[in-house]
């Protein structure tokens, strides 16, 4: 059996969360201790200062999600069919990589015009041509404006970019546009939220503090692409789309300070661990970070610097699912995400939450 269907199971649709808990502290907590006799305790996520140890950093994503999401039309030939864009990374100033649909319905040197219909723009329009057609209905636009100009405009017509299994049950909200970013977000330019951050708030953040838990903050801008399924019968052979990081050289000292005074690594998150991950040097130190990285986490890796991990639940046959397999073990995910659905927990971005802790 291959390990793409290994990392496969069912879930019901009403295990689902469509909203976030609240307060955000609220949500449940699956400890997981992975071992010869597997230990799993429900918690809340509000328990987390008993559950760390003074000393320990945990790791945040600063990230802001940007309204990735536009709609448009072909324009300049022909019929002008609908076109729905999903913004995922940022080339430069005036470019970004986007997934559209339907992908069939373009061709490069096409014009895309988004959003004014029906509405009073600022800025007008906002035209797009495609300068390039990749696989998979990837296309790169290059767009009429630049810079915080283009920004601005993106931000007046975009839509909150909620994960397909919301945004087919319901349409994205005024609520989304604060209940999909976390406490921290402050570096636009993702185009999905870290979701373990979105459990925390002012008041967590303090007992944690008062816990002598310390909270660290890295940037890794989420593109769409790190939550597209593993369809490959061989992993080796699925693409992870790249994404860009950032860790400080304050940062990555800290941490290396921390880690040597016997305090553990705590990444709030599949993003923030990946990051830490692509910084990492063999010996486990964290080093100042500025780029992009396609890091792809499956069972066999040997994880440099990440102690514990707070984190989600995942879809099926996802490279997140992998990734928290190859943390804690394939058993014993398969094993906690059973007792996660028999119990009620509440999966994917608006859900609940697990704290793993390493195989051995």
């Amino acid at each position: 059996m291959n390990l793409t269907t290994l990392i496969d199971f069912e879930l019901p649709a009403e295990r689902i969360a469509l909203r976030p808990a609240s307060p955000r502290d609220a949500a449940r907590l699956l400890v997981v201790r992975p071992g010869e006799t597997l230990e799993i305790e429900d918690r809340v996520v509000r328990d987390l200062p008993s559950l760390l140890r003074a000393g320990d950093a945990l790791v945040v994503n600063d990230t802001r999600v940007i309204p990735a999401r536009l709609f448009g039309r072909r324009i300049g030939r022909g019929v002008e069919p609908r076109i729905e864009a999903m913004l995922h990374k940022r080339l430069d100033g005036s470019r970004w990589l986007a997934f559209v649909r339907p992908a069939k319905r373009l061709e490069q040197g096409d014009a895309i015009r988004f959003g004014d219909e029906g509405k009073v723009c600022f800025l007008g329009q906002l035209d797009a041509i495609v300068e390039h057609k990749g696989e998979g209905g990837e296309v790169t636009l290059s767009f009429a404006f630049h810079g915080t100009v283009l920004d601005q405009a993106i931000a007046e017509r975009g839509e909150m970019p909620l994960p397909p299994y919301i945004a087919g049950k319901r349409a994205a909200d005024e609520r989304d546009a604060t209940d999909y970013q976390t406490m921290f977000a402050h570096q636009e330019g993702s185009v999905a939220a870290p979701t373990a951050a979105l459990h925390f708030t002012s008041d967590l953040v303090a007992r944690l503090q008062t816990a002598g838990v310390t909270l660290h903050k890295l940037t890794l801008h989420v593109g769409a692409g790190t939550f597209l399924p593993v369809k490959a019968e061989d992993t080796t052979a699925h693409r992870m789309h790249a994404e860009w990081g950032e860790i400080d050289e304050a940062t990555a000292t800290a941490l290396n300070d921390i880690r040597a005074r016997g305090g553990r690594i705590v990444p709030v998150g599949t993003t923030a661990l990946r990051l830490l991950e692509s910084a990492a040097d063999e010996g486990g130190r964290v080093q100042a970070f500025r780029g992009d990285t396609d890091i792809f986490i499956t069972p066999g890796y040997r994880f440099r610097v990440t102690d514990l991990l707070m984190t989600n639940f995942h879809l099926p046959r996802s490279t997140l699912f992998m990734l928290v397999s190859a943390y804690a073990g394939l058993e014993t995910m398969q094993r906690a995400y059973a007792h996660a659905i028999a119990t009620g927990y509440r999966f994917y971005s608006y859900g609940d939450a697990c704290l793993l802790h390493p195989a051995r």
